[in-house]
This record gives C-alpha cells, structure tokens and sequence, in this order.
C-alpha cells in the first residue's frame, strides 16, 4: 500500500491498523446498545416532569373560583354558598345584578364564601348547580325560573344540601294544590303584580294619552304577572285607557334580545304611547333607547335603571332580590333555614317603585300622594291585584 508522498505500507503495519480499526468499531458497537437506552431514560425523566408540571396545574385549577368569588375568609366556619346566574348573566343591570349585589352583602356582613357560576345554555345550567351541590356547600342558589326542575331534582338527590330558587316555579296537582318543593329547598317568590299595579297606575297619570305599553321577555306565566298587574293598575285609574303589550319571544333568549326590544318599543311609541313598562331582561336595554331616541318615558324593571337612560325613566319597579338572596343566606349562617315557600310583597319589600330626587321631576307631587294610597290599600287588602291575564 502506497501513501502520499510516495512511502509504502509494509505488510506488519497495515496489519496492525486494520486490527485497530476493527477494535475501534467495536467498541462502537458495544456502545450502541447502551447509548440508546440512556437516550430513552433521558426522554421518559422529561415526559414526566411534565406530567407532573400539569398535573399540579389541575389541581391548582381546581381551586380557583368562578369570575367573581371571593377570597377565602378567615373564619373556617363561614357558610359556603354557590350562585348560579340566569340567562344574561351578570351585568344584565337588573335581575341578576341583584342576586350579585345580595351575595356581595353576604360576603361583606356574614363573612360568607361566595362561589358565583355564569353558565351558558342547556345542561350547563344544571352542571353549574351540580358541580356546587356536589362540593357540598351549605347554600346553593339558582337565579330565576328556569331552574326549577333542576333545583327540585337536585334537592332530592343531595338532602343535605340546602337549595334555594329565585322566582321559582310552584307546581299544582290535579285539584290545584300547590306541590310544596322538598324540605331542604327554599322557594322564593314575588308578589310582582303588586309592584306592577302601582307603576301602571302611575303610567296611566302621567303618560298624556289613552294609551301605554308593556314589552315582556318570554312569553310565560311569570311574566304574565307583570302584565296582568299593570294592566289592572292602568285601568283603575283610568278604565278607557289601552295597554298595548308584545313579547320578544317563546325562549329564554326573549331576555337578551335588545335589538327586539327595540323594534317592539318603537312600533309602540309610533302607535302613541309614551310610557313603556318593561320586564325583559337585558332585551329592555332596546326599550331604553327607543325612549332616548325618540324622547319618549320607559318603567325600568327588577332593580332601578335609571342610569339607562337618564330623564327617560319615569321610575322602576324593584323586586327585591338582593334582599330575598341575603335573606336565605343568613337564615343558613344563623340556623334558621327552611325549606318552603316564601313570598315577598309591598308589604315586605319584596316589590316596590322608585322614587327619588333623579325621578321626582318627572312626577308631579298629586301623583306621588296619589300612589301612596294607593299602595296603602293594597298593603290593606282593599285593593286585590290580579296575577293572571
């Protein structure tokens, strides 16, 4: 073998390197087997600090509350509570709003640990109450009509949880009796065609025409109260006068509809109404401003709106939920809770109207006394408000 330069490779030396050479290889060979084995080791060590890293991460989410829950107190003893909100969801400035506003309270006053669940549609409903009742709070809470059936059913699969229901729905057997709701479930109604007689009698006084209106969300027997109140309260204080009332809807997406609020407040207004009475959720912030457009008068609903629509809104007919929310939560704190059914009216706060110095401009001192006796005589049982078309 002849190298560069022209030297040659006797046969002793070209022996020796090609036995070298094959030395070399193997111990290449012999390394492979165990190099990649260690290469695997090394990958699965990495796989598993990252496992770890989101398992620990889980269980850190697990911990976090809802938008909107407040810290753990101090006091280990603190009642729990969980709320789950209606369709709208908070910052409806109005019905759930309320709720919020009554469990803030709690917190503040109580000392309670608030859990607050915003669910969408469907069978989240029922999973924000379940996954509550199943952490075993002390108080669950579901924020309007539409959780009756669940609250009802969770009740009775988890009796030591005690359940309340906003505007829940009572049911009747076949001779009309009220079905009273399990013993750990607390029902909490409103006597709204109360408050709604006044606010009608009031737009009927000031409205300047025969004519008022009414924009309901869906069309059920809840929101039937409200109409059946005004219209009863339009009419006596002013028997020929014409109520004019739509409703945004069949579902419960009837309640976050502005845009139908809309359209139905101004066909209305266009017809020669000037007072519009609304109880439909957040789709009422269409009926705010057709009123501002066209300079007309809106009855605000549930909580007082009027920040909607400034010099717009003649008044608001408060239902009291925040206060029923608070209610429930102390009686839990103070051992007092019982299931049933528990009914808010004029006479407890339940229902009302505003009436404040933003307002009283808008309405002339006759009236104001005008409506205090007339709520005296409901208050008295002179004045019987019907709760039904």
């Amino acid at each position: 073998m002849t190298l560069a330069g022209g030297r040659s490779l006797d046969g002793d030396a070209l022996n020796m390197r090609n036995a070298a050479n094959a030395c070399h290889r193997r111990r290449v060979a012999r390394a492979l087997p165990t190099r990649a084995p260690r290469v695997i080791v090394v990958a699965m060590r990495n796989l598993l600090v990252v496992i770890a890293a989101l398992l620990l991460l889980h269980i850190a989410l697990l911990f976090v509350h809802p938008s909107g829950a407040a810290a753990p107190p101090a006091d280990p003893n603190a009642v729990r509570v969980g709320v789950v909100f209606d369709v709208g969801g908070r910052g409806d400035k109005s019905f759930n709003d309320g709720a919020y506003r009554g469990a803030e309270r709690a917190m503040r006053e109580l000392g309670a640990r608030v859990q607050f669940v915003e669910p969408g549609e469907g069978s989240d409903r029922e999973a924000g109450l379940r996954l509550l009742a199943a952490e075993g709070l002390d108080l669950v809470i579901g924020v309007g009509f539409i959780f009756t059936d669940d609250l009802r059913d969770l009740a009775r699969e988890y009796p030591n949880v005690k359940f309340a229901g906003v505007d829940y729905a009572l049911q009747t057997d076949s001779a009309g009796n009220v079905i009273q709701p399990p013993a750990n479930l607390a029902a909490l109604k409103f006597r709204e065609e109360q408050g709604s007689f006044l606010v009608g009698a009031l737009a009927a006084m000031v409205g300047h025409s025969k004519k008022v209106g009414f924009v309901g969300g869906m069309d059920i027997p809840l929101i039937h109260k409200f109409e059946a109140g005004y219209r009863a309260g339009v009419h006596y204080v002013c028997p020929d006068c014409q109520v004019l009332a739509q409703y945004a809807g069949v579902t419960p997406e009837a309640f976050r509809n502005p845009g139908k609020g809309k359209e139905l407040a101004l066909s209305q207004f266009q017809q020669g109404v000037n007072v519009i009475f609304h109880a439909s959720g957040s789709t009422g912030l269409g009926v705010f401003e057709a009123a501002r457009q066209l300079d007309k008068l809106v009855i605000g609903v549930d909580a007082d709106q009027y920040d909607e629509a400034p010099g717009h809104v003649l008044t608001s007919m408060v239902k009291g939920v925040e206060t029923v929310v608070y209610d429930q939560i102390q009686r839990v704190k103070n051992g007092t809770f019982q299931g049933g059914v528990y009914t808010y009216g004029i006479e407890t706060g339940g229902v009302g109207y505003v009436l404040d110095a933003r307002n009283k401009p808008l309405i002339p001192d006759s009236v104001q006394a005008r409506l205090k006796e007339i709520e005296a005589e409901i208050i008295a049982g002179r004045i019987q408000v019907p709760s039904e078309r």
